[in-house]
């Protein structure tokens, strides 16, 4: 995106170099589990003015004295659970590098959830990146006039909240075995936070417990990454062993798992912004658009890209039978910009907000990227690919 920068960039890359970058990842804690792109995207000042435009706008809307209300029928009647906060602990807008009408670079969101991501990996990464490649001057993978210092501190002030870390846990399905334990591992490593599974949580009264290094210790905050329908997909006996979270418990959560539904897809139609696509729900389209080649047809409850249709027909709108359940949004074409030595790839980038108990407006922290050379970004899509898999931004501060 900075072109200067990134033939530099190409000019100097060689196959040793990112092979011992990725070593060193590896060895830190545990094998990454998904495929490391070979470079950093880099961002350019007034492409970040635009990205923090947009997410700035959305927060105006979570911030709207009926924001609950218009977002209540986004949660499960289902996965309903007590003691819902004010505003989440963090969100994560995720947007594609596109041009406009004039050639230019912008961003479009794709979508955005107030529910964790790579947060602690992303200290891992911008370390070790610094020792094999060198960050540029006049650069950061840190927002919000951050550093690796500070940024740190912000982790651990929304995950902590001045609690001790044996009282705090970080709650996953078989976290050890999910495709990103490195950030389970990083979280444990950076603030002392422990990863526990669901199924290993002890209920006693309106407490939990779980056993830490042999002793049964008292949780009183849960960094929450189980997403709730996801457990719906569990066996039998771990739906049982979960059903103690939709009890009435003396934990903070961080965040809440209401804001994983009431920030998503689900908000999207609510929001007028340049840089983000026109979204309307499914029940709500009438008439039905002649040109649906652009647009994208997804489900309101999924993660991950699943079940989103790319080239929707006429036929895919009819069969479906809960439309209420269902967005169609204009379509976002990425742009192939960023060169890699075969063919350009087309990038992601999310944004990372933080929201400091008390504070009135959450601020942006970090970031990650994806880059892909298939129709569907995301790491699982692009195993194969050279120059393609999860990545980082530097954003141009000077």
């Amino acid at each position: 995106m900075i072109k200067a920068l990134r033939d530099d960039y190409n000019k100097n890359f060689t196959q040793v170099k990112y092979n011992e970058y990725l070593a060193d990842i590896n060895k830190t804690y545990v094998p990454i589990q998904f495929r490391m792109a070979e470079t950093p995207v880099f961002v350019p000042k007034e492409f970040l003015t635009q990205l923090i435009s947009a997410c700035e706008s959305i927060v105006d809307v979570i911030l709207r004295p009926d924001f609950k209300e218009l977002t209540q029928d986004a949660i499960p009647k289902n996965l309903l659970v007590p003691n819902e906060n004010k505003y989440p602990h963090c969100i994560t807008f995720d947007f594609g590098i596109c041009l406009n009408e004039n050639g230019g670079l912008e961003p479009q969101l794709i979508e955005m959830q107030a529910f964790p991501t790579l947060f602690a990996y992303e200290l891992l990464l911008d370390e070790i990146y610094d020792r094999h490649f060198g960050i540029p001057t006049g650069f950061s993978t840190f927002l919000g006039g951050l550093n690796r210092e500070t940024y740190l501190a912000a982790l651990k002030k929304m995950l902590l909240n001045d609690q001790n870390p044996e009282n705090v846990i970080l709650l996953e399905v078989f976290p050890e075995k999910q495709k990103t334990n490195i950030d389970f591992y990083c979280t444990e490593g950076f603030t002392g936070i422990k990863m526990v599974c669901v199924t290993k949580l002890i209920k006693k009264g309106r407490q939990l417990f779980y056993m830490n290094d042999g002793k049964e210790t008292l949780i009183k905050r849960i960094y929450n990454r189980v997403i709730f329908d996801e457990l719906l997909q569990q066996e039998d006996w771990v739906q049982e062993k979960a059903k103690v979270l939709f009890e009435d418990l003396d934990v903070e959560w961080v965040p809440h798992p209401h804001w994983f539904y009431r920030i998503s897809k689900y908000t999207l139609p609510l929001i007028n912004h340049p840089n983000i696509p026109h979204t309307r729900y499914l029940h709500q389209v009438n008439p039905v658009p002649v040109d649906l080649e652009n647009y994208v047809l997804k489900p309101l409850f999924s993660f991950a890209g699943q079940g989103v249709v790319i080239d929707v027909t006429k036929e895919d709108i009819e069969n479906i039978k809960d439309p209420e359940n269902w967005i169609l949004q204009r379509k976002v074409n990425y742009a192939p910009i960023i060169e890699t030595p075969d063919v350009p790839a087309k990038a992601e980038i999310r944004i990372f907000y933080f929201w400091e108990e008390g504070a009135e407006r959450p601020q942006p922290t970090n970031s990650l990227s994806r880059l892909s050379k298939g129709k569907m970004i995301g790491v699982r899509f692009n195993k194969d690919k050279p120059w393609t898999g999860g990545s980082f931004c530097l954003f141009e501060m000077e």
